[in-house]
């Protein structure tokens, strides 16, 4: 690396290092450490041959209104621009606010898409699990008819059913938990992105999977539960 005190050539033209920064590391993309920062008046005439700024980073005090700030810039660049209405500004001002709000609105419609996904997902998963249900009570009808005949109660037959319906739900619930977290260590260990896991998303999405069993699991517990005791002992 350079030292403070020698020269440097930059786009041919001899530069004297009177400081150097703290390394901060690479970011992805981009490293600013790989930077050399030179007065703007000397880049402006001397390496870009500009007239003017394309760019000024502004930085407000703490407690400072950024629109009110912002609304104070927009009138002084047109003062300085000689901007009179109803003629356009030849500069865009903008502030963080703008940014953050455009980050949240591309959160907001990532969010629905992946909800609109996992709809979908629990929607199949749910049919699935009614379909497989409704098989199971088929081919146990007479085993239902038997505990029926001996004392079992419809809502002896209904707990069972359901019972077995959210186990079926819970279990693909914790796969699904356990899926995550793998994933999202595979990715953090494969690429640059943090990665975390929020204990509130867990019991989301394990009380979303015991709602999916309870209501696609009931129809075909309701349904065993009203068979009749004597069609189900003569049942083939």
């Amino acid at each position: 690396g350079a030292i403070v005190g020698e020269n440097v050539r930059i786009d041919g033209r001899n530069f004297k290092v009177i400081g150097i920064l703290k390394s901060k590391g690479d970011m992805g993309w981009f490293s600013p450490d790989d930077l050399a920062i030179v007065p703007f008046t000397t880049a402006m005439n001397i390496l870009f041959g500009l007239d003017s700024l394309r760019e000024i980073d502004i930085q407000t005090v703490a407690g400072a209104d950024m629109l009110v700030v912002q609304g104070e810039i927009e009138e002084l660049m047109r003062k300085r621009h000689h901007i009179i209405p109803p003629a356009e500004d030849d500069f865009y001002v903008r502030n963080q606010a703008d940014l953050i709000e455009t980050a949240d609105e591309f959160n907001r419609t990532f969010a629905y898409l992946l909800g609109a996904i996992a709809s979908i997902s629990l929607l199949v998963g749910g049919i699935g699990i009614m379909n497989i249900m409704l098989v199971t009570v088929t081919e146990r009808t007479r085993e239902i008819g038997i505990r029926k005949a001996i004392g079992a109660k419809d809502t002896d037959i209904l707990r069972q059913f359901l019972i077995e319906a959210l186990m079926m739900s819970g279990i693909g619930g914790l796969l699904g938990v356990a899926a995550g977290f793998g994933a999202a260590k595979l990715i953090g260990n494969a690429t640059e992105f943090t990665t975390t896991v929020e204990p509130f998303g867990v019991i989301l999405a394990l009380s979303f999977a015991i709602v999916v069993g309870v209501f696609f699991g009931y129809y075909p517990a309701r349904r065993a539960a009203l068979l009749d005791p004597i069609e189900s002992l003569y049942y083939e």
